[in-house]
């Protein structure tokens, strides 16, 4: 089954995936399909491969074509899948990316390189990129907290303009909901064309990104279910709905917002909930002590009593 290829009328809810490792910290592909079978069931209405909390950073190539290769025939256009390709190399990026649609991405996810630092260092790598990736649709993920490259407006501009395979932004930055709302008011204006706006940074803001013209929700969570349905009444125009479903998770959504620990908590989550067998993060890595797995039981159960349901998966 194929699907469309992403473009600026992007929305909904395009879950990061986690990679899931044994023990042996080798890629556990039973884990895997449970895992998207989990995003699929929870409604999600696309999934995102090799982000940087899927631990792209840490596969070797041969790995992350792998990975994708088997998660988009599990998939099998059921949902759009985004792929993360961001790395030093070109000739590495563009043969990820020619795996990557070759078997049914809709698209492919980039970061800037770190070490740049001015607007005409960053428009150099980014031309450099649409260069070598040719047509395909290109989420460009500001990311500054984990890049350290900042994105202007006026750079966001440039590129919008010089790079129509640009579709989809990736919006991270911290703080960044004024980002949000400057880069709408310059569209409506006519300043340069509107692309789709994805939000991330673990779902922290998520209402009031929604609110400040967000099309896309582009993160991880263990309960995407609560993603997916803070986004369909947004949409639907129950915003007290929508923040009084986020308040119930707020605590656990904040938890998560560890610099550098955030990942191990989720995928303890996604464990504890039966979706993967391991909980591991690919060495090095983080890992959970007994006073933050007495920390996470204590949100849990807290979680579990809002809810008034059990939250295995």
């Amino acid at each position: 089954m194929s699907t469309p290829r992403l473009d600026a009328n992007a929305r909904g809810v395009f879950v990061i995936a986690a990679t899931p490792f044994t023990d042996a910290g080798v890629v556990d592909y039973a884990s895997l399909d449970r895992l998207l079978e989990f995003y699929l069931d929870r409604g999600v209405h696309g999934l995102t491969l090799l982000g940087m909390m899927g631990e792209a950073h840490k596969l070797t190539h041969a790995e992350s074509e792998g990975i994708v290769r088997h998660a988009l025939q599990r998939v099998d256009g059921r949902v759009p899948v985004v792929v993360g390709v961001s790395g030093t190399s070109l000739e590495q990026m563009h043969a990820l990316t020619r795996v990557a649609m070759g078997d049914g991405a809709c698209g492919v996810m980039v970061a800037p390189t770190a070490g740049l630092r001015t607007d005409d260092q960053i428009a150099a790598y980014v031309h450099a990129v649409c260069d070598a990736l040719g047509d395909v649709p290109i989420v460009y993920q500001d990311y500054p907290p984990t890049t350290s490259v900042w994105l202007s407006l006026s750079l966001w501009s440039r590129l919008v303009t010089a790079h129509p395979q640009i579709v989809m932004l990736k919006a991270e930055d911290t703080p960044g909901l004024d980002k949000l709302t400057r880069i709408r008011d310059a569209e409506r204006r006519g300043e340069y064309r509107r692309t789709s706006l994805a939000v991330g940074n673990g779902g922290i803001f998520l209402p009031q990104s929604l609110a400040r013209g967000a099309d896309a929700i582009m993160t991880g969570f263990g309960f995407p279910e609560m993603l997916v349905d803070v986004y369909t009444r947004h949409i639907a125009g129950d915003a007290d709905g929508a923040e009084d479903c986020y308040d119930r998770y707020l605590p656990l959504v904040s938890y998560e917002q560890q610099p550098g620990f955030g990942l191990a908590v989720r995928k303890e989550v996604l464990r504890r909930r039966g979706v993967i067998a391991h909980a591991g993060v690919r060495a090095p890595g983080p890992r959970l002590t007994p006073t933050d797995h007495a920390e996470l039981t204590r949100l849990l159960a807290r979680l579990e009593a809002r809810l008034g349901r059990p939250l295995t998966a």
